[in-house]
Order: structure tokens, then sequence, then C-alpha cells
């Protein structure tokens, strides 16, 4: 599988990886959010700084010990929910690194991730992320990450909404993936659809 936009080359593994997102609050939609790996070690985080951060310009995505590894922001005036994403913390005339838009192929509704300066790299995103089941798609139709709802394993139980899993093909990067996660959550949060066949049942996952 070709290697796509890396943001932090700490984040990609060898080996399929399933980090595990939590929603920080409960209390308000969007608000941050931590990412564990299987060993309960701390990955990446998302802090919130107010009751309504979908009116914030910026989300920044941070590793374990507060570095900024990627910057996402919505792009104004856009008609298409567009987001456009900066490596590190973003700078005043800095490039963005990919953009998210609602797709413009005739009969799908998804998402498209365009890469810049590495032309025919682009993503498209299709599922429900408000279910917790989304799927990444590279151009060549290859899954490189897939959104899924959490299962307790010793219980079969299916966990909530505000906890979920992000599991990464080989040598896709996390952190990457984590900011399409971040642009995902802000764009409708848990409303957020991207196609019709959005009542999927969850099955257990390791």
């Amino acid at each position: 599988m070709k290697a796509g936009l890396v943001v932090d080359g700490d984040y990609i593994y060898e080996a399929e990886k399933h980090l595990t997102v939590l929603k920080t609050s409960l209390f308000f939609a969007n608000d941050g959010f931590t990412v564990y790996d299987c060993k309960g070690q701390l990955v990446f985080r998302v802090d919130s700084y107010g009751p309504d951060p979908r009116g914030k310009a910026e989300v920044v995505l941070m590793d374990a010990h507060g570095r900024c590894l990627l910057t996402v922001r919505k792009k104004r005036p856009s008609l298409h929910h567009r987001w456009e994403g900066f490596l590190g913390e973003r700078s005043e005339g800095q490039k963005p690194a990919f953009s998210v838009k609602r797709s413009s192929i005739i009969g799908r509704c998804g998402m498209a991730v365009e890469v810049f300066n590495n032309p025919g790299e682009e993503y498209q995103i299709e599922g429900n992320f408000g279910q917790r089941s989304c799927t990444i798609f590279n151009a060549a139709k290859e899954q490189v990450v897939e959104i899924k709802r959490k299962v307790d394993v010793s219980s079969n139980v299916v966990l909530g909404k505000d906890v979920f899993l992000l599991s990464l093909k080989p040598g896709f990067d996390g952190a990457f993936a984590m900011g399409l996660v971040l642009v995902l959550d802000q764009i409708n949060g848990d409303e957020y659809v991207v196609n019709d066949e959005s009542e999927m049942s969850p099955t257990a996952q390791d």
C-alpha cells in the first residue's frame, strides 16, 4: 500500500493498529478527545477551551506531551464545509497540507480528502460518523482507516458513542487519521451522516 501524507513518522505502524478514542466530556459535543493505544498509553489529545468549540476557528491535535502535531480549521467562506489541515501549529501565511470537503462525485454523499503537493493522493470517507461507523479509502479504493464502535470484550457489550476505535492499516499515519476524525467531528458532531446506509449493526472487534 502506498504511504499517504505523513504528519509525524512516529505514528506510522508496521502492523494494523487499533487506537481507542475517548471524548473527554459528556456535557458538550465536539469538545475534546484523548486517544490511547492497546496498552493504555496516551497517544494524542485534543483540549477544549469552552462550551462551544464548534465556534472556534481552529482545533489542534497534540501528542501526549502537548506538542502540536496538526491544526485543522474551517475555510471561510466555504459552501461545502471545507476544512483545511496544517502541519504543526499553523502560522500566518502557511499553506495547508490537505483539505476535506463534501464529495462532488455524483450519487455519492461522502467526504473527499485532497492532499496538496502530492498529485493523485486523495481519499474518500464513507459511512456514518454519528454512529461511529466510517471507512476511509485511498485513491486505489483500498481501506486505510476504519472508525467503529468499541466493544467490551469481557461482556460483549457495545460501548457508548463517546468511546470508539480508530483502526489503521499498516503504513498509514495515525496523526493524519486523527486529524480527519477531528474534521468529521467538527462538521456536524453526532448528527454527521455521509451516506444513506447509516444504520449499521456493530460487531464485536478486538
